[in-house]
């Protein structure tokens, strides 16, 4: 994304002048307070809303299209599909057979630990096994990137460390390139390899942080001088990306 701003209808200025790269097998962290923009940089990536100016490029020239996956915050699931069901969709929606994605639909279940449940709807399962359920949903076309809006925010600590988990082992296993909204200071820096820090009124990069630390992550990283020293630079970061989003609005407000 080069220089890309976004301002929508209601005349509200979402991104101005933002810049973003990403390489192949990256997992970036969006983290920032509400209004920086973070899901819309989501959307205009996967090509669901268009710049006001800027550009937007994959792999040089070639224009984003079905290589990306998209998780949500909430599931979104069909409530009178099966698991099966609505894992097969963005390949029935592709014209494959529900005969012919079988194999392929059972072996992602399988890898998101629901193979037990594939006859299940969504109302037979706990939040933590509907947001799976998106999770492979997403996988089943095997994209390039995976795009997800703060999927854990909903979920418990104990959920929501175990999805970490199991996200980074997908993340190893299916070789994508994510980038993932979040609130949570220590989840950005649990899963990612680069955290940049968003800046509101209106959204741009205020800052990145590389977190040095090597993969596979579990508790032993959790609980590590250094993954409280990365915590704490993000959150410097972050307090600062908000200091300079209030000063920003001051000014505007003062002329």
């Amino acid at each position: 994304m080069r220089r890309v701003s976004k301002t929508f209808a209601n005349g509200v200025v979402a991104l101005d002048g933002f810049d973003l790269s990403l390489d192949d097998g990256d997992f970036l962290s969006l983290l920032g307070p509400s209004g920086s923009g973070k899901s819309t940089v989501l959307r205009l990536i996967a090509n669901l809303v268009q710049p006001t100016a800027g550009t937007l490029h994959w792999r040089g020239d070639n224009p984003l299209q079905a290589d990306v996956g998209y998780v949500f915050q909430e599931p979104t699931l069909l409530p009178w599909a099966s698991v099966f069901d609505n894992v097969w969709l963005p390949l029935r929606l592709r014209g494959v057979a529900r005969l012919d994605a079988a194999a392929a639909v059972d072996a992602m279940l399988e890898r998101v630990q629901l193979a037990a449940f594939r006859n299940a709807v969504p109302r037979e399962l706990s939040v933590g096994m509907k947001m799976r359920v998106s999770i492979a949903r997403a996988l089943i076309t095997k994209p390039r990137l995976l795009l997800m809006d703060e999927p854990f925010a909903a979920l418990d600590e104990i959920t929501r460390f175990r999805l970490n988990n199991d996200l980074l082992d997908l993340w190893r296993d299916e070789r994508f390139t994510a980038v993932f909204v979040t609130h949570s200071v220590f989840e950005s820096v649990f899963l990612s390899n680069r955290v940049a820090v968003m800046q509101t009124r209106p959204g741009r990069i205020h800052g990145e942080i590389a977190i040095d630390a090597p993969y596979p992550r579990g508790e032993p990283f959790r609980t590590s001088p250094h993954y409280i020293a990365l915590c704490r630079r993000a959150s410097d970061l972050l307090a600062a990306a908000t200091e300079a989003s209030g000063r920003r609005l001051r000014e505007a407000a003062n002329g």
